[in-house]
């Protein structure tokens, strides 16, 4: 096996070298990367209290809240019980005007509003979970990447007083 590994030019070593480390580049982008691209904490309080304070602190941070999602009642509808959960749909009208408002921007409108969901899970305890906008801002470029990390900020801000540090 030596022999065979000594006798391959270096070309064939640099192409295995670059085929390895794509591979490795691949894996830890499938194992890792999922994980990043959304961020979980406890919340300090119960689910009601939480939920509050979500929308008060929209309000108070100058964003919108156009719509509440009860997944809960949504599923129940159709004959599952699930814990609660609720998605806020959350806006920064100043943020959203500046990709709304440019042709060339518009295209991530789809991942508007900012979603900020909250869950139970079977602890009893109440999570919150969003997008991790930063590192995603990361993926873009312009003024997407601006707005985006901005939104991402805006977001935490609405719930650094409500998640365990």
């Amino acid at each position: 096996m030596f022999n065979v590994v000594k006798n391959l030019k270096s070309y064939d070593m640099f192409l295995i070298g670059l085929l390895s480390g794509i591979l490795l580049t691949i894996l830890a982008a499938v194992l890792v990367l999922p994980k990043m691209l959304f961020i979980e904490s406890e919340s300090k309080y119960n689910f009601e209290e939480t939920a509050s304070l979500i929308s008060s602190g929209t309000t108070e941070n100058g964003w919108a809240m156009p719509h509440q999602y009860d997944l809960q009642a949504t599923l129940k509808k159709h004959g599952f019980e699930v814990r609660p959960v609720t998605v806020f749909s959350v806006c920064s009208p100043v943020l959203a005007n500046q990709i709304l408002g440019s042709n060339d921007d518009q295209v991530v409108s789809a991942m508007m509003p900012c979603r900020i969901s909250i869950y139970q899970k079977t602890d009893g305890k109440t999570y919150i979970s969003r997008m991790n906008a930063g590192l995603f801002s990361k993926l873009m470029g312009g003024k997407t990447k601006k707005v985006m990390t901005e939104a991402g900020a805006g977001s935490e801000q609405i719930l650094k007083q409500i998640i365990v540090n």
